[in-house]
């Protein structure tokens, strides 16, 4: 039976040939996810562990259940705690390097650019940048400058430079190296200090004499890389226990991937891989329409070949054989589409990856689950679609495949169908309201744990994935009704579409069927769309609110000038020039003091036109403050005690607050103005004017556009550092460059959810065309009679063509309404933690889904016509 089967297949290979493409399309798009998801993964672990250089483990501190007096304790540690002499010594312990860093300014002549120096080490690889030329500091009074700061300076490596500690240290002053020999230069490929434009590597005594102390070993660190040797895949116990027996207190060794997997938690709020799940589930949704259009497939099959299961039955097959061969073919064609979807998916994001087209430098990372998970899906979804056809061959008898049949089910749809489907919906609905709820209850899923997370979200899919099953299956019931009435308008138009219209109402079990194809199809695609849209609204929100400024300078001597030839740089859109001091927020983070640094402007409209972060209302007057919403450097929430901000302006030397400053504070959710603080405010300048702040120094806040402009992020850190050189002290920071990686990754998802929309219009083209042949496979008879009855050939396409049209239109505006609200239920449940989530309704997107969805349907008809009018009609009438 299994030999008769695969020459049924391959006679039968051009009508697979359909199904088998929505199936390669489902599992190419499931694999091409996973291998997002690796690439993603993969490119968040080399940004959030590029400090590491060439090491795979780290010391950090261990900060759970730690109490306030022991996380002092443990961020006062200094080089020599970790004994690093004695960790080089132990076996298996290739290179160490303690993470050891602070602001300079690099001077040279007239020109001084601002950065930051991190200390050296032996090996050249444990370093997180690379040495492009020269070598790395290995003796006193030696610097590898970035390669762009050196350019600035004009220098090269041989020359010398000076350094100035940015910070005041002890009771010196700012700490300052002069004759220091360039020894190399650097680049950082990998972003690991791209929020400073770079890093200069630095000897022990300059690390040392930048923090104000006399030996290397007294220099505060909290962190330490180690590259460890692999005993297989694993480092050995003894070296693991030989370091941890010389740690500090509150200290622990962790591997380069469970740093990389716990930042990456903390980013996404929970323990989900949000973008692969919000992939995922619409790789789930194609497979879903690919199952509609292989159980189409096999009907049409099992229609065709009625005849030959007949002559099968008659010598003697069995109604389990029959069933067993159907099976048969579906693992067969489920397996063969589903490794050539694997490999198509495979060679997209390959092709992806190597090209110019993943702007976040992205890598190709296979694993096996993007190689099994596709085909097992792809088998199962193929049997479980053609288990309806099987059961239709087994009810095939020898008498009644060898006569003529009408094939077209008459049947009336039973009061039990509708109810289940009403059941379903309302179900669907009462799910998607509680899981709505469960979002707004813990805080748009910030509060909730990573469980806790993945049941929200499933309970929305399931939601959804019930109110979409409940409208196909009452599909029969509300569709025929909708396309009657549309139907009827279209009838006037001439007999063609007359006799298309009398086919909508006469089969309402056909209809259904047809129009559900469509309905799947271009339900995905709105949802797809608009919630892609809404992703992509609300992470540039969010972005925004988390990378608020783009570039800080700041400095004592900035001058007008300056400020005007940063305001000239292409790149620049907008500049704020003020005066601002360093103060003391008292008990606005619980009951610990904040540092801030306090801003003064004109008005609010100076901050706007820097600020990304939407302000809202906000305004700024005399004796008010604008304060962010939560503390940027430890993410709680700035509390307000009756709506005042309570400063420190002034200390003595006992550290006691000598003069302070009372404000009313009003608050907007923007962050990251500056890294050095955990908080800053805006305030009207008259307070440094009046006496009540004293101008410490200058800020000029930098809104850059990169994507009109066409510059660089370097491009304008390197103008910027060119600009502000003559300036003794002025440093240069941000997180544009950060923001841009994060933007580009949205980017790129964005692309993959663009290509589905394609995938989703090309399976819905091919499951119309396979319910139309069907369709015509049923009506043969009809057809007959219409052509014998003086119906031409063109008029028989025409009616074809328009009850297509039909069905496209009421299918499509349903799938249209029903994906917007999808799409708006999914970004909301997924997307809630990271800002607030925008709902648009995309005119345009959606009216181009509709015009496609029409066409697709108009070319699904061609076929199905071709077949209707190639058979004469007496022909036609005794094959009936």
């Amino acid at each position: 039976m299994w030999s008769i089967t695969l020459k049924l297949m391959r006679k039968t290979k051009r009508m697979l040939i359909p199904a088998g493409i929505a199936i390669m399309i489902g599992t190419a798009f499931i694999a091409s996810t996973f291998l997002f998801g690796n690439a993603m993964n993969d490119s968040l672990t080399r940004q959030l562990t590029a400090m590491f250089g060439n090491a795979n483990y780290a010391v950090t501190v261990n900060s759970s259940d730690l109490s306030d007096k022991e996380l002092n304790e443990a961020y006062s540690s200094t080089v020599g705690d970790f004994h690093l002499d004695q960790i080089a010594g132990i076996e298996g312990v290739g290179g160490v390097r303690a993470s050891v860093e602070t602001g300079v300014s690099v001077s040279k002549g007239d020109s001084t650019v601002s950065g930051e120096i991190i200390s050296t080490a032996a090996q050249k690889n444990m370093l997180p940048v690379n040495i492009t030329e020269g070598d790395q500091p290995k003796d006193s009074n030696e610097v590898a400058l970035p390669e762009d700061m050196a350019k600035q300076l004009n220098v090269g490596v041989g020359d010398t430079v000076s350094l100035t500690s940015r910070y005041a240290v002890g009771d010196d002053g700012k700490a300052k190296a002069d004759n220091v020999r360039v020894v190399g230069l650097t680049s950082d490929p990998n972003g690991a200090y791209s929020y400073y434009g770079g890093a200069i590597v630095g000897s022990n005594n300059l690390l040392a004499a930048m923090q104000g102390v006399d030996d290397f070993n007294a220099t505060g660190t909290t962190m330490v890389y180690l590259d460890l040797a692999l005993d297989g895949n694993s480092v050995s116990a003894k070296t693991i226990n030989g370091v941890k027996a010389l740690l500090p207190k509150h200290f622990d060794l962790m591997s380069r991937q469970q740093i990389s997997d716990e930042s990456i938690k903390s980013l996404s709020g929970n323990q989900t891989n949000i973008v692969t799940t919000f992939l995922m589930c619409f790789g789930v949704l194609a497979m879903f329409v690919a199952a509609l259009v292989i159980a189409n497939t096999f009907q049409v099959l099992v229609a065709q070949r009625r005849r030959t299961l007949a002559l099968l039955r008659t010598i003697g097959a069995k109604k389990g054989q029959l069933y067993g061969s159907v099976l048969f073919e579906a693992v067969v064609l489920g397996f063969v589409a589903s490794v050539l979807g694997v490999v198509l998916g495979s060679l997209l994001m390959w092709g992806m990856c190597v090209s110019d087209i993943m702007q976040a430098g992205m890598r190709f990372n296979f694993s096996w689950q993007a190689a099994v998970v596709p085909i097992l899906f792809g088998i199962v979804v193929t049997v479980l679609a053609s288990m309806g056809s099987a059961r239709s061959a087994t009810a095939v008898t020898p008498l009644e495949a060898l006569r003529p049949i009408e094939l077209t089910d008459n049947r009336r749809s039973s009061l039990t169908r509708a109810i289940i489907g009403i059941l379903m919906v309302a179900v669907g609905i009462a799910m998607a309201i509680f899981s709505i709820w469960q979002v707004q209850a813990t805080n748009g899923g910030e509060d909730a744990s990573g469980d806790q997370f993945t049941m929200i979200l499933l309970i929305a899919i399931a939601g959804a994935a019930l109110v979409f099953l409940g409208m196909v299956v009452t599909a029969v019931f509300w569709m025929p009704t909708l396309m009657k009435g549309v139907g009827a308008l279209a009838s006037l138009t001439g007999p063609s579409a007359t006799v298309a219209h009398a086919n909508i109402q006469k089969n309402p079990r056909r209809i259904a069927a047809t129009g559900a194809a469509l309905l799947i199809g271009v339900t995905l695609v709105s949802t797809i769309a608009t919630g892609a849209a809404s992703a992509k609204e609300t992470m540039n929100g969010a972005l925004a609110t988390r990378y608020s400024v783009d570039i800080v300078a700041m400095g004592d001597d900035i001058s007008q000038q300056m400020v005007k030839d940063v305001s000239d740089i292409n790149g620049v859109s907008d500049t704020l020039y003020a005066p601002a001091v360093s103060v003391t927020l008292e008990k606005a983070d619980g009951t610990q003091p904040t540092s801030a640094l306090l801003v003064g402007v004109k008005n609010i409209d100076q901050v706007k036109q820097v600020m990304r972060a939407n302000l809202g209302n906000a305004s700024i007057d005399s004796d008010s403050v604008l304060m962010p919403t939560y503390n940027a450097q430890t993410g709680k929430e700035l509390q307000f005690a009756n709506g005042t901000a309570d400063f420190s302006t002034e200390w003595n030397q006992n550290g006691d607050a000598t003069r302070s400053l009372t404000l009313q504070a009003n608050q907007a959710d923007y962050r990251r103005v500056s890294a050095q603080y955990g908080a800053v405010g805006f305030v009207d300048e008259s307070h440094f004017t009046n006496g009540d702040l004293d101008a410490a120094t200058h800020v000029l806040l930098v809104k850059a556009d990169t994507d009109k402009s066409g510059v660089s992020v370097d491009d304008i850190y390197n103008d910027m550092q060119a600009a502000l050189e003559k300036s003794t002290d002025a440093t240069v920071t941000g997180p544009i460059a950060e923001r841009i990686v994060w933007a580009n990754m949205i980017d790129s998802m964005m692309m993959l959810l663009v290509g589905l929309i394609a995938v989703a219009v090309l399976i819905a083209l091919v499951g119309v065309a396979n319910t139309l042949s069907l369709s015509v496979i049923e009506r043969t008879r009809e057809s007959a009679t219409l052509r014998a009855i003086g119906m031409t050939r063109g008029q028989l396409r025409r009616s074809l063509a328009v009850e297509a049209l039909l069905i496209s239109l009421v299918s499509g505006i349903s799938g249209v309404l029903l994906g917007t609200l999808f799409g708006w239920l999914g970004a909301y449940v997924v997307f809630s933690m990271y800002g607030k989530v925008v709902f648009p309704f995309e005119w345009g997107i959606n009216g181009i889904v509709l015009a496609v969805a029409a066409v697709a349907a108009l070319l699904a008809s061609v076929f199905p016509a071709r077949r209707a009018v190639s058979t004469p009609p007496v022909e036609a009438l005794a094959e009936a």
